[in-house]
């Protein structure tokens, strides 16, 4: 049968002639009659039939395959991405907080642990490697329900209007995240904004969908993995080819194409990309010879020389450092508890001295195995100036322009004898771009707030 049929004004509809005829009403358009009857059957063409949507794997099993790989990822992607927010501990001082309007939205923030000293290299390189190994699974998802985003007409009624505000929070929520994690691993800042701001509200819009369409669909899936990939049943009387009883309508195309690839030939495709996609990305947070492997990661495959050859993000040339705020003349100015302490490179050398082997690892996902730091230890620092335990530290940069030119480091960070404002790395001075003269180091705290360049430090009563 013409698919196109049993639609107003086409053959043997009933319908009145098209514009310009008999009782067409001129140029004042359709008569009433086929307003009415657009309106209930759609348009004659395109995405809103049944008949365009003509691929034979589309179906219940397809979609909830893909439907429960990315339950179980996209909840370790938000449970990480959760914890990195803590990370930041956004609720010790504003110069930690992007987004100072979250509101309700920061119930869970707790002071971030610095055991074990791994915990961020290991959270966040799982969210971005992660998040990216999901993009091919979540857009075959999209593709394989995307004849239901079509459906005419789009509202049925109250409940179903409720059901596409949802869907439209979900699928908008989760390209918007996607979309801004990506571009931030590549540091492309071509969205207006914060990134920060962005992705952390875009976020919890994405979860408020999720959590609608978790509760309705989830009971579904379960039932169809359990029953298994079984045909389509054998048409029969009132039943169109390629129908399949309990499949949502419009899901499966009443007029398939001949198959060019079998369902577990799509989800092998999928599981392939997502795969390559693993390869070129994982190598930035395991580190050695593996960051070569890297191809996503735009400066996490950056390094120095010597005892400095590990990544660096930003560059001092890029901070806009150079020998005017790192010379002859730097200081690092200390204050807490009423005093102040005004220090040269030479007098913090002449301090005792700690070891700490920590990693960096950075909200981009890359991360540099542990390295051998020396320095001073915050607590002595905050001792130096009759600063009592427990204390915070606002600590400042030289660096004039920036995100992070300075960080907030709570009671715990500072008390850890792993905390250093580090002057050395594996034996050697550190180089201008890894931070010299001086730089603080912090056992599993975000990259961004192992702040270089220190030019202050602030100790605050905890």
């Amino acid at each position: 049968m013409d698919e196109g049929s049993d639609h107003p004004g086409g053959p043997g509809s009933g319908g009145a002639p098209g514009p310009g005829g008999p009782g067409s009403g001129g140029a004042e358009g359709p008569p009433p009659k086929r307003w009415r009857a657009l309106l209930r059957d759609g348009p004659a063409f395109g995405p809103t039939r049944p008949g365009f949507w003509r691929s034979p794997v589309r179906g219940r099993w397809t979609t909830s395959v893909l439907g429960a790989v990315l339950l179980v990822g996209l909840t370790v992607v938000t449970v990480t991405g959760l914890l990195s927010y803590a990370a930041y501990n956004p609720d010790l001082t504003p110069v930690n907080d992007k987004t100072p309007d979250k509101g309700l939205l920061g119930f869970y923030l707790f002071p971030w642990p610095t055991d074990p000293h791994w915990l961020y290299r290991l959270t966040q390189g799982l969210h971005v490697t992660l998040g990216i190994v999901l993009v091919p699974v979540l857009l075959a998802k999209l593709w394989s329900v995307a004849p239901l985003f079509f459906t005419w007409p789009p509202v049925r009624s109250v409940a179903h209007a409720l059901e596409r505000v949802s869907l439209l929070l979900l699928v908008g929520g989760a390209l918007f995240v996607f979309a801004t994690g990506v571009l931030n691993v590549q540091l492309e800042y071509v969205f207006p904004g914060s990134f920060y701001v962005l992705h952390f509200y875009g976020s919890w819009v994405f979860l408020a969908g999720l959590a609608v369409h978790l509760g309705t669909k989830v009971p579904v899936m379960v039932r169809t993995l359990r029953a298994g990939p079984a045909d389509a049943p054998v048409p029969g009387p009132g039943r169109p080819a390629g129908a399949d009883l309990g499949e949502p309508p419009g899901l499966r195309t009443p007029n398939p194409a001949p198959a060019t690839l079998s369902r577990g030939g799509v989800l092998g495709l999928v599981g392939l990309g997502s795969l390559t996609l693993f390869a070129v990305t994982v190598g930035q947070s395991i580190g050695g010879p593996l960051r070569a492997t890297a191809l996503l990661a735009p400066r996490g495959r950056a390094s120095g020389e010597g005892p400095n050859d590990f990544p660096v993000n930003t560059t001092a040339s890029r901070a806009g450092v150079g020998a005017g705020e790192t010379g002859e003349d730097w200081r690092l100015t200390v204050r807490g508890g009423g005093r102040e302490a005004v220090l040269t490179r030479q007098e913090l050398l002449a301090l005792p001295q700690h070891r700490a082997a920590l990693p960096i690892a950075c909200v981009e996902g890359w991360s540099t195995r542990d390295q051998e730091w020396s320095g001073v230890r915050l607590s002595d620092l905050a001792d130096l100036v009759g600063a009592a335990a427990p204390v915070w530290v606002l600590v400042e940069s030289v660096q004039r322009t920036g995100s992070f030119t300075s960080a907030g480091l709570h009671a715990g960070q500072v008390a850890d004898p792993r905390s250093l404002l580090a002057l050395r790395v594996n034996g050697a001075d550190l180089s201008l771009d890894h931070g010299y003269p001086a730089r603080v180091i912090v056992p599993a705290a975000p990259g961004v707030h192992n702040t270089k360049w220190v030019g202050r430090l602030t100790f605050e009563d905890a």
